[in-house]
């Protein structure tokens, strides 16, 4: 149905419940028939939702650049894998292949990519369903500090009304379906 891109953290240092949620996300595309867009990588969250799709059916596209398929991080399993020169170019090819975006718990890279399409989004550049699932508070202090400043001239009211934050994967796929079928 749709190519989903998943941005979330590559690091394998993070609680147990942040890889289990990657992989069970992941599982869940393929019963649904969306494909995964992932940044390519074999580690961390990125693996396991990558690893988790494929166990549920789905198709994978990995976009990675060269300097991280040097480092030998690359998803080998990956069903389409794309190299990039550059890290930017990386992000440009993610967002032109998905239909849609979720955001799990992630660090700088992540907030980077959903800073970008969420930016984009307002600019009306697209129009692509962005979704964050956060099922136990990970972005709370994010939502709040954002909720302050709206209204500031800093972020506009609907520039928030852009992105749905959900708690379960469910609502998280429902959410980007409903997007897409309106």
């Amino acid at each position: 149905m749709a190519a989903i891109c998943v941005f979330c953290a590559s690091s394998s240092a993070i609680d147990r419940k942040h890889l289990d949620l990657a992989t069970a996300f992941g599982k869940a595309l393929g019963p649904r028939g969306h494909t995964l867009v992932s940044g390519g990588g074999c580690v961390g969250m990125m693996g396991a939702v990558a690893d988790g799709a494929r166990s549920g059916g789905a198709h994978t596209l990995g976009v990675i650049p060269q300097s991280l398929v040097d480092l030998e991080v690359a998803d080998p399993s990956a069903d389409e894998l794309v190299v990039t020169t550059d890290m930017g170019a990386r992000k440009n090819i993610m967002i032109e292949r998905s239909d849609a975006f979720v955001t799990l718990p992630g660090g700088l890279g992540t907030l980077d990519e959903l800073f970008e399409v969420w930016t984009t989004a307002t600019l009306d550049l697209h129009r692509k369903p962005i979704v964050v699932l956060d099922p136990d508070g990970f972005y709370g202090g994010l939502w709040r500090w954002l909720g302050e400043i709206t209204g500031t001239g800093f972020v506009r009211g609907p520039a928030l009304a852009q992105v749905t934050l959900v708690t379960s994967i469910d609502a998280a796929l429902d959410a980007v379906e409903r997007a897409l079928t309106a």
